[in-house]
């Protein structure tokens, strides 16, 4: 079905029904279209990447505003289309974002499977002081050289 992926870029205006079935044939559901839409209404993201390939949107993340501490981001979600899952388009898109926060010093949070996300970058040994409403054993952190103490606070979408 898809050859070769395009370069990750920028999603662009118009895109987003796009990326929501993309979002909801990668999760089988549509939790994660809905959250993105309301990160997209109360204005919580930072940017949006997609991976086009073929004239399709077979990969996404989104990064939003972390409300504490000022300054981080979360990534949350990343998808690839199931037809190209386990390629490692996911690993490169997200390999590519984790040497931007080291490079910028940008803080940058993920909750998910350690595994993957430690092949791409993140590192949970430095969140380990950290504090969440979420699992720290399932949170990770890029863009920094230790393990800073720090109590996380995620835009209100993630909990609703």
């Amino acid at each position: 079905m898809f050859q070769t992926p395009d370069f990750a870029r920028d999603m662009k205006r118009g895109e987003e029904p796009a990326v929501d079935a993309l979002l909801d044939q990668a999760f089988a559901n549509t939790a994660e279209s809905r959250l993105v839409g309301k990160l997209r209404k109360s204005r919580a993201i930072a940017g949006e990447t997609v991976l086009p390939m073929d004239g399709q949107i077979i990969g996404y993340y989104a990064l939003s505003y972390m409300v504490k501490p000022k300054g981080w981001l979360c990534l949350a979600p990343v998808a690839i289309h199931p037809d190209v899952q386990n390629r490692g388009y996911g690993k490169r898109m997200l390999g590519v974002l984790t040497e931007w926060a080291r490079l910028t010093k940008t803080p940058v949070v993920v909750l998910g499977e350690p595994n993957f996300y430690q092949r791409a970058g993140f590192s949970s040994d430095y969140a380990k002081n950290m504090t969440s409403p979420y699992p720290i054993k399932n949170t990770l952190i890029a863009g920094v050289d230790h393990a800073p103490k720090q109590s996380l606070a995620y835009p209100a979408a993630f909990q609703s």
